[in-house]
């Protein structure tokens, strides 16, 4: 683990501070991180916005996305129906900060991926040195004596899915576990009485999430 600090701390000192507000950084975003959104569809995004209007745009394939939110260090857009993309500016030091992008995709549960890359778009980082994923265990609620009811209902979750969102206030990120919605809803409501009802939120401290 020191080893991978280490390697951290040298290659953010070489790092050239750029302009850091969300604004800029959704501007200077590769197509290939978000091929469905034009360069155009992204400057209509922000105007709209700047206008109090609907932030509606058709993208590369003719169907509408929409930029909910915008802030200095936060973004949320509706990328299709069933999947959105969030993006949160949040600080290694006083003077670099990353990009936490969180992709979702809702089906009959929804999952998220969530990567980290400089503010420059230059490299993309290690999601283990600033992010420990919860494991589905954390999500269970274990009753004092194992019985055979309990271990049947772990066994329908044979599938980890886990949605995760970013909160536009502060440097927050909520990680709900979603597996029981993509079960059928007599084993969903067998599950649901050994699960958490709250996500879990883990804080952004000292450049990384605990």
């Amino acid at each position: 683990m020191r080893k991978i600090l280490l390697i951290f701390a040298s290659f953010f000192c070489t790092l050239s501070v750029v302009a850091q507000d969300m604004k800029t950084v959704f501007l200077a975003m590769p197509d290939s991180i978000t091929p469905l959104l034009t360069k155009v569809n992204k400057e209509d995004c922000i105007d709209f916005l700047a206008s109090d209007m609907k932030a509606e745009v058709k993208n590369r394939f003719g169907n509408v996305s929409e930029m909910k939110k915008l802030t200095d260090d936060y973004v949320l857009i509706q990328m299709t129906s069933q999947s959105t993309l969030e993006m949160k500016l949040l600080p290694l030091n006083d003077s670099v900060k990353v990009v936490c992008m969180v992709k979702t995709v809702c089906a009959s549960a929804c999952n998220s991926e969530v990567h980290f890359f400089s503010s420059d778009w230059k490299q993309e980082l290690s999601q283990k040195a600033l992010l420990q994923i919860p494991k589905a265990e954390e999500f269970f609620l274990t009753p004092d004596f194992i019985v055979p009811e309990y271990m049947e209902a772990r066994k329908k979750a044979d599938m980890d899915l886990m949605k995760a969102s970013l909160s536009a206030d502060n440097a927050s990120l909520s990680i709900w576990y979603t597996t029981p919605d993509y079960l059928n809803q007599e084993d969903r409501e067998k599950l649901l009485p050994y699960l958490r009802k709250e996500p879990m939120i883990l804080q952004w401290e000292s450049g990384r999430f605990k």
